[in-house]
């Protein structure tokens, strides 16, 4: 069975109303032109958190090959996905904030404002004295774009994939048995309590926090580790309110944060592993699924606070279909990251968008 392996953030699932508007979004506001599968196939095994049944749905991964994780957006296609009532606030429990990486912040700024992007909060410093802003997505998701030095490949443009996201907890200290210790985040980069600057814009983000941004200390190895860099989870507990569960009255996939998705190898291993430690998956697909024309096995478990945490084992990734040419991961040492002309090769996948 060999040990777990986490190669990375696979991606954040961004629950939309329109997949494909998206897709065309990310893509030229944010560089994530890369359309690793499109998946249109019913989702049954996650029944559990949509009511009960299965649905039919759109799903698109993308990706920015500058380095970074990806998204994949998930589109209800026989239901209205609902937004959340009230607006989410920052502490909700749940997937609050996904964090982009920039290359040059002021011209990240400066470019998306130019863009028509909704700006949310003014260039500021955070704990780790890093600099950062927000914006809005058109589905009312809030992004971060910060300063980062981790990156795959240089592109010219100015910003690369996710490498992390900010997630509402309720109890620093048990949650962080799951991130800490099984997701290998060892490293506490800082772990700050008060009002925060580069917060106070946000809904509710004048009231009072415990923050702490976690690293993994070691290097991930193997598979796609190389393109998806380094990457941080940071956790944030409100001290002043009470949060609200952001999907507690919601199907999974409705607008909003949906999922944290991580790229692995023994998933096996990593089951019986969270199993001993107190955090057994809840769903778990067969050993060989389609996931469009990619293909692999996967399943979910839930934080403490009932957040969504998947793990993806691929098998194969699909490149140019009608020659059957895909990279198949299955064959390959899981501990040696694939070759960069592999990496490399995912171009033939981008699409373009008229202006």
């Amino acid at each position: 069975m060999g040990k777990k392996l986490i190669y990375g953030i696979q991606q954040i699932g961004v629950g939309v109303d329109n997949a494909d508007q998206a897709f065309e979004w990310y893509a030229t506001k944010l560089g994530a032109d890369i359309s690793v599968f499109e998946d249109n196939n019913t989702a049954t095994y996650m029944a559990p958190y949509m009511g009960g049944k299965p649905h039919k749905k759109r799903a698109i991964l993308a990706l920015n090959l500058q380095g970074g994780s990806g998204y994949e957006f998930w589109q209800y296609l026989d239901r209205k996905p609902e937004k959340s009532h009230p607006p989410v606030n920052l502490g909700d429990l749940g997937i609050n904030i996904t964090k982009i990486k920039s290359r040059n912040i002021e011209k990240s700024y400066n470019r998306l404002k130019s863009a028509g992007v909704e700006i949310v909060t003014e260039i500021a410093k955070e704990p780790d004295g890093k600099k950062s802003f927000h914006i809005r997505d058109p589905f009312d998701n809030i992004l971060r774009i910060k300063e980062f030095n981790s990156w795959y490949a240089k592109a010219g443009f100015d910003l690369g994939g996710t490498y992390g996201c900010i997630i509402g907890v309720s109890d620093m200290e048990s949650t962080l048995r799951l991130y800490s210790g099984i997701l290998g985040y060892d490293k506490v980069v800082y772990d700050k309590t008060g009002i925060f600057e580069d917060l106070k814009h946000l809904p509710k983000g004048n009231e009072k926090f415990r923050r702490v941004l976690l690293a993994h200390g070691e290097n991930r190895i193997g598979g796609f580790s190389k393109l998806f860099g380094e990457s941080q989870i940071e956790l944030i507990q409100c001290l002043d309110s009470t949060p609200k569960k952001i999907f507690g009255n919601r199907y999974w996939g409705d607008i909003g944060f949906i999922h944290l998705c991580f790229d692995i190898r023994n998933i096996k291993a990593l089951v019986k592993e969270c199993e001993e430690k107190g955090f057994p998956f809840r769903v778990l697909s067969s050993e060989s699924f389609d996931m469009g024309d990619a293909n692999g096995s996967w399943g979910y478990l839930e934080d403490m606070d009932g957040t969504l945490i998947e793990f993806v084992e691929t098998h194969k990734v699909p490149l140019i279909k009608k020659l059957n040419w895909n990279i198949n991961l299955k064959k390959r040492d899981p501990k040696k990251p694939l070759p960069d002309l592999l990496i490399k090769a995912m171009s033939v996948k981008r699409v373009k968008f008229g202006k």
